[in-house]
């Protein structure tokens, strides 16, 4: 199989170009199961290219035909606080995309679409779809839209008026693609293409994400992103590793500061406790103090 560029560099340097949307609106015409059509894209966090190389993540803000917003994002490195920080992105797209002294009905239809290279949460599944229903709870029934709001709102549901997300967990698949979402998770996962691939948008990736097609500058600029990737990684994996050091070392101190006030509430010298502990005395005089 041919080697293509990976979707996460592909937004910053090549989607962008309205010749490229195709490979977009064909990933979420897939996920979404409708058709999509980027109408443009708008500015967000990490446009900016030269700063943003360096770091683990890059996003683009879509507006689609229909006026909504879609905001794509890879996280490459582990973030623990990644939901809230998904909640905080479509809020920030609500209160953003909104002139003051609007009425609430202006409030704009935000999609969150992220892709993670991590273990986020603890589930089964490599995509979750997350959506806001509110439902009774006496009798489990599902409120919804009056006829006259959604004639209004042109929607049928209440979740379709709020903030939806989509976790695309691209790790965890492991598995021979067979439907056209698959299709898509095996491209983001391998940066290869599925022989025989019918879903929209992997044609264009097969044209347009060709490594062969970059230039040699294009080529380093590449290599380079993908070296800062694993470079982030490895230094999260150290601080792991050393603050579980840290911690077994910080465990093992107080476990003997435990002993030590014991054996002297049996009696003990100072001498004593220090040979059964392996602490110092002075240590183990400063101890005496606390108790």
């Amino acid at each position: 199989m041919e080697n293509y560029i990976r979707f996460d560099w592909a937004m910053k340097r090549l989607l962008r170009n309205k010749a490229n949307y195709a490979v977009l609106e064909g990933l979420l015409t897939t996920l979404f199961e409708e058709k999509v059509t980027i109408h443009k894209l708008l500015e967000s966090e990490s446009n900016q290219e030269d700063e943003f190389d360096k770091y683990n993540r890059v996003d683009m803000l879509a507006e689609n035909s229909k006026g909504e917003l879609v905001l794509i994002e890879v996280q490459n490195n582990n973030e623990y606080a990644y939901f809230q920080r998904m909640l905080f992105g479509a809020s920030k797209l609500v209160t953003e995309y909104i002139n003051r002294g609007e009425g609430y009905e202006k409030v704009r239809k935000v999609y969150s679409v992220n892709i993670v290279y991590f273990s986020l949460g603890h589930g089964k599944d490599f995509v979750y779809h997350g959506k806001t229903e509110f439902v009774g709870i006496h009798n489990g029934d599902v409120l919804e839209l009056s006829p006259f709001q959604k004639q209004t709102f042109k929607v049928d549901k209440v979740s379709q008026l709020y903030p939806e997300y989509y976790i695309l967990k691209v790790n965890d698949f492991n598995r021979v693609a067979k439907t056209p979402l698959e299709e898509w998770i095996y491209y983001l996962n391998t940066g290869n293409v599925p022989e025989n691939a019918t879903a929209p948008g992997l044609d264009t990736v097969k044209e347009q994400l060709k490594l062969d097609r970059m230039n040699r500058e294009e080529l380093r600029a590449y290599y380079k992103h993908l070296d800062n990737i694993v470079i982030l990684r490895d230094n999260i994996m150290t601080e792991r590793a050393e603050g579980r050091a840290e911690g077994r070392a910080e465990g093992r101190a107080e476990e003997k500061t435990a002993i030590a006030r014991n054996l002297k509430a049996l009696g003990l010298t100072t001498a004593q406790i220090a040979q059964a502990t392996g602490l110092t005395e002075d240590e183990i005089r400063r101890i005496e103090q606390t108790i």
